[in-house]
């Protein structure tokens, strides 16, 4: 099975972050943005909108002089003892901001060993969580996150998914017709997000955007009850604009 390489916002976003984080971690004593943008080849502005997303999310730190130094978010991170529970922590409250940015529950996904896994999420009274009805595991036909799992799959990885799981009708919106799934999937634009109008549960609609770090497949997802589907490709777009945290997080 390969993956599908087609670059998206959030990756340019944590391509040019790590760039940042790069030149900073570089600068044991601290380093100034002009010294940053001179290194990395970053253009000002650009710069400035990273910095603040990275000062946002502690990757780094600017001390009384003005230069940047290393965070504590990027120190736990890169340490070996308990990484695994400090990018746990790290991505859950990534996730709890961006369910207040976009008013909707959102997830994170990711396609292990040949199934989907919805491996954490945020959500509130506010912003209730889908309920699985049907194991998201045998219905990545229908729900938002595995169609983008899938959409980052080639067709050879997509048609054995499929083989494996029977495409079922779960609402009357459901595509239960491999030949137009796979068409649909082929044609869906990297950039643009995933939706779920229904097709898996009636009452949520959902949107999910790619965030494959390396060789993992994973996307960012979020769902909203029915009468809240106008606002679904605002929020789809904000949570596009908001994923490189997410991935800059598994990509470190």
């Amino acid at each position: 099975m390969a993956l599908q390489h087609r670059p998206t916002a959030p990756h340019r976003s944590t391509e040019d972050a790590l760039r940042v984080l790069e030149t900073v971690a570089r600068h044991t004593s601290g380093v100034t943005d002009t010294e940053i943008a001179r290194e990395s080849g970053i253009g000002p502005e650009r710069l400035t909108t990273l910095l603040r997303m990275l000062r946002r999310e502690a990757y780094v730190e600017q001390t009384a002089d003005g230069a940047y130094v290393t965070g504590e978010a990027l120190a736990r991170l890169g340490s070996a003892q308990g990484r695994e529970q400090a990018l746990r922590e790290k991505l859950q409250r990534t996730l709890e901001g961006l369910r207040d940015s976009v008013g909707a529950a959102v997830y994170i996904s990711r396609y292990v060993d040949g199934e989907v896994s919805v491996t954490q999420y945020a959500d509130s009274p506010a912003a209730p969580r889908v309920n699985e009805w049907v194991d998201f595991r045998v219905s990545a036909h229908a729900t938002a996150v595995g169609k983008s799992l899938l959409t980052q799959l080639d067709h050879a990885g997509r048609r054995d998914h499929l083989a494996r799981h029977r495409m079922a009708r779960l609402t009357s919106r459901t595509i239960t017709s491999d030949k137009l799934l796979l068409s649909r999937l082929e044609s869906q634009p990297a950039t643009v997000p995933v939706l779920d109008l229904q097709e898996y549960a009636v009452g949520t609609v959902c949107a999910a955007v790619p965030i494959t770090a390396g060789s993992a497949v994973g996307c960012l997802a979020l769902s909203l009850p029915v009468e809240h589907a106008h606002r679904l490709r605002r929020a789809a777009d904000e949570l596009n604009r908001s994923a490189a945290p997410v991935l800059l997080s598994l990509a470190i």
